[in-house]
Parts: C-alpha cells; sequence; structure tokens
C-alpha cells in the first residue's frame, strides 16, 4: 500500500461504495482534498493536495468522521469512494473534459471569479458555461443527496457551486444546508451584471445559513437581498447569524461573518517530521544559499491576477532603484503556485511578473546571487514551514482577496514575535491583523512605504515590532479554524432549528 502524508490511500484503502446514505455530516466542494498520482507500474495513489479550503475543512471532517464530495481533478476519472487512514470518506464526482472547460475554467473562473472579485479583469458572459455550471451543479447535489443520511447537514463550499442548496433543497428536504462563499461578495451593481443573477440567488436563498468571512460581504448581500423585496431583519454580526432572511415562500435563512482561520497546532512545529535542530540547521543552509542577506521578503500566492505579485515586484525594484534597499543586503522570495494556466488572463499574468523577476535580476543581480529567487511550482508544507521561517517581511499584497491564509500562516509561525507582515488593506485578513503594514496594492507608492517601514522597523524600533507581531500571533492563536468551523455549524443549527 502507497500512503501519502496524510495517509490517504487507494491501493489496500477501505473502499466503501456501500456507504450511501449513511452520512449525517457532509462537506461538498469542487475538489476532493487530493490529487491522483500515477506510479511507474500504472498503479493510481492519492497524495493530499495544497490549499487553504483543503487546511480549513480536513481537521473538521475528521472530526466529524464525515463524507467529501468533490471532483477528483482529473477529467473523466471516477474512482470508487474511498476513506482515508483518519476516517473520512472521499467520494468521488466525474468531470468531463469538457465539463472541465466549460464549468471550471469557464463560468466558475472567467466568469464568476473575476466579477466577484470587483472587475479586476472583465468577466466573460457565454450561455454554453452556463448551461455547463447548471449541469455541473446538478449531478453534485445528486450525488450529495445519494451519500447523506436522513437529516444530515450539509456544508456547501464556494462559488463553484453556488445552484446545489436550490436543488438538493427539492431533492431532499429533510437534509439541513449550510452555504460559505470563500471568495469576496461584490457590491449589489457588481453583482447584478451578471445575466444568471436571478437564478443564482435562487439557488443560495434555499440554504438554511449562508457565511461569509466579512462583515462587508454580508453587507453586500443584504444590499441585493433587498433590492428583491426579501423580508430581513437582525444586524450583522460576526460568528452568528445575526441578519434573518425570509423568501417569498417563508423560507428562513440565516447570514452571517464567519471569518476563517487555519488549523494553529499543524504550524506549531518547525517542520512536519525531524528536530528543532535539523529545522535550525536547514534554515541556516538556505539562508547560506541565497548570500546571507540582512533582511528577506517573501511572497507565497497562487499565480493569479488577484494577487498582485507583479506590483509587488515593482515596488521592490523601484526600492532597489532608488538606493532605499541595498541589493547585496536584501532579497525577496517569491513562491507562485501554478494556477488555471489554459486562461488567457493568467498566462498573461505569469509572462509579465517572469519578465519583472528576469529584469530586476538582470539589473541588481550579481553572478550566482539572484536578488529574487522565484518558484514557479508547488511546495511541500515541510519546505514552506522553512521559507515562513527564513523570512523577515511576509509580503501578502492581493487586489482582492476572501480573506488569505498565508498571512495567518505566516503570523503562527511567529510565536517568538519576530518579523513583519505586509498586508494588503483588501485582504479579508486586514480586518483581523490590524498591527500589520497595511498597504493599498494599487498603489505602489504605499506598497514601497509600507515595505521600508516593515524593514526600517525591525532594524530600529525592535521592540515595538515584537509587540505587533505577538498581538497578532495571539489573535490568530485564539481563533484557529475550530472556532470558525464550530461558530459556523453552531449557527447552522439554531438556523435550521
Amino acid at each position: 500500500m502507497s500512503e501519502t502524508a496524510t495517509g490517504v490511500s487507494v491501493k489496500g484503502a477501505n473502499q466503501t461504495g456501500g456507504a450511501a446514505g449513511n452520512n449525517s455530516f457532509v462537506v461538498v466542494a469542487n475538489r476532493l482534498p487530493v490529487d491522483m498520482i500515477t506510479e511507474a507500474d500504472g498503479a493510481k495513489t492519492w497524495q493530499a493536495s495544497p490549499g487553504g479550503l483543503v487546511s480549513a475543512l480536513s481537521p473538521v471532517l475528521e472530526k466529524h468522521q464525515g463524507c467529501w464530495v468533490g471532483w477528483p481533478g482529473v477529467a473523466d476519472e471516477s474512482p470508487e469512494p474511498f476513506r482515508t487512514e483518519r476516517g473520512v470518506l472521499l467520494h468521488p464526482v466525474e468531470l468531463t473534459q469538457y465539463d472541465y472547460e466549460e464549468f471550471y475554467e469557464g463560468f466558475s473562473n472567467a466568469t464568476l471569479w473575476p466579477l466577484y472579485h470587483n472587475l479586476i479583469v472583465t468577466p466573460e458572459f457565454n450561455r454554453s458555461w452556463w448551461d455547463a455550471y447548471r449541469d455541473v451543479n446538478l449531478r453534485f447535489a445528486t450525488e450529495v443527496a445519494s451519500v447523506a443520511a436522513h437529516g444530515a447537514t450539509v456544508w456547501v463550499q464556494d462559488y463553484q457551486l453556488q445552484l446545489v442548496p436550490g436543488i438538493l433543497r427539492q431533492l431532499r428536504p429533510d437534509l439541513t444546508i449550510g452555504f460559505f462563499l470563500h471568495i469576496p461578495f461584490p457590491p449589489p451593481e457588481i453583482y447584478r451584471q451578471l445575466p444568471w443573477r436571478d437564478e443564482m440567488l435562487r439557488g443560495l436563498m434555499d440554504a438554511d445559513l449562508i457565511g461569509f468571512h466579512l462583515v462587508s460581504n454580508v453587507r453586500n448581500f443584504v444590499e441585493l437581498c433587498r433590492s428583491y423585496d426579501f423580508e430581513i431583519s437582525g444586524d450583522i454580526t460576526i460568528r452568528e447569524a445575526g441578519i434573518t432572511i425570509t423568501t417569498p415562500s417563508g423560507h428562513k435563512l440565516g447570514v452571517g461573518a464567519f471569518p476563517i482561520s487555519i488549523d494553529t497546532s499543524a504550524m506549531a512545529t518547525p517542520t512536519a517530521s525531524g528536530s528543532h535542530e535539523e529545522a535550525d540547521e536547514a534554515l541556516e543552509q538556505m539562508h547560506l544559499d541565497m548570500g546571507s542577506p540582512s533582511t528577506v521578503f517573501l511572497g507565497v500566492d497562487r499565480l493569479d491576477y488577484t494577487k498582485g505579485i507583479l506590483q509587488r515586484l515593482l515596488a521592490f525594484e523601484e526600492l532597489l532603484d532608488s538606493g532605499a534597499l541595498d541589493p547585496a543586503d536584501v532579497a525577496l522570495v517569491q513562491l507562485a503556485t501554478p494556477s488555471r494556466e489554459r486562461i488567457d488572463s493568467y498566462r498573461i499574468t505569469r509572462s509579465n511578473v517572469e519578465e519583472a523577476v528576469g529584469r530586476i535580476n538582470g539589473r541588481f543581480a550579481q553572478i550566482g546571487r539572484p536578488v529574487v529567487h522565484y518558484q514557479h511550482r508547488s511546495v511541500s508544507k515541510d519546505v514552506l514551514m522553512r521559507y515562513y521561517r527564513l523570512a523577515d517581511i511576509m509580503l501578502v499584497t492581493p487586489f482582492r482577496d476572501g480573506m488569505n491564509l498565508v498571512a495567518k500562516e505566516f503570523v503562527a509561525t511567529r510565536a517568538d514575535s519576530s518579523g513583519a507582515l505586509v498586508l494588503s488593506e483588501f485582504a479579508g485578513a486586514a480586518d483581523e491583523l490590524t498591527q500589520a503594514h497595511l498597504c493599498n496594492p494599487f498603489d505602489i507608492e504605499d506598497t514601497k512605504k509600507a515595505m521600508l517601514q516593515a524593514a526600517w522597523g525591525l532594524k530600529d524600533n525592535p521592540e515595538m515590532m515584537k509587540e505587533r507581531m505577538a498581538s497578532m500571533y495571539n489573535q490568530v492563536m485564539e481563533h484557529d479554524v475550530d472556532l470558525w468551523a464550530s461558530a459556523f455549524l453552531s449557527a447552522l443549527d439554531k438556523a435550521r432549528a
């Protein structure tokens, strides 16, 4: 049997095709929390996949011994349901290559993603994409209906599956249905550009509880619902369903802000394996390999146009050009995870980012010592943890982000209160990590100012910087993923009752 670090395996795994209808807690998301790996002998195994949603939901499902319904990540593959070693049932939903192109690349990520991120790029409204979106949402809802026990709780995740609550309510009126949006919800005047806005909203309104990250997201949604003359009562609250909306059919649903967080226990040790001494030696070697810069800036992002990677590189370049930062004394590490590379806007983003990396190194690097260290591939959790600890200053500068768990992960590694965080004011995390050096990523001068304040603060006022980091560290540790999940599920129980 071939296993991964998380114990997910197909060969020899507990095959559970007969588990249909027995699951009292079901999570449904676009992706299962695994990637398929084909071994040299042709055998197919699974390894844990990276991502904020995976890291947030996996502990919840393990606690509830629940079922996760989702696409396995490979077109035209439909393996039998199987369990992880920790008892989570994974129930695959097959998507064809056509589904992947029309539903995922098309409607989900070329229509909804830019629309919900305040039109950073122009969304495309394609009728065939919408047809595929409806069809795939029906398929997901049908699979959930087949695995959920009578009276089960179903937690639907994110923008790819916004029609699932409405379809599920028709198929299984006995279910308790929660929906959580992991990306921003736009102002009503932007949402109303969607040609299929009414049907999309109807799909959501059959949930018992809708959760967003931020109060501002809830406010946008409530304003939209007012324009439909729904009955609305209550006040916006955090970690509770303070708003109640009553639809014309008499169905009541709760709405609230539930800021997502991370599994802080997973950040408590230097690496998932190995001793503290080994971790320290690895850090020292990494720092030496980089030329031993006195200040290391770090960016960790999906290579997405919403993340502001190019703008942070341009800010860094201007700081080097002006002499505010010494290229012999600083380094910027940018880890850029591949993302949606067949979509034109993503290909353009990658081209622009890599051109900037080459230009900056051409201007300011020495032979054998780049000033920007760039990598365009995924890294393991162990390696990522080392980079978090290596960095002096974390750069999280998206144009728009639902939350951004990278910022919280970095803070969670700073038990010694070292380091600094430069954070976009348009990241959801900025509502909680108020002691970060906040910046407007659309304004390069403001981004430069925040980067310099962080760098100079670490040198000139270390005690004040420790106080700022300690405040953020305590906030993250006290408001972890367990609090997020328990608050949402508790509110869901109350809303259904």
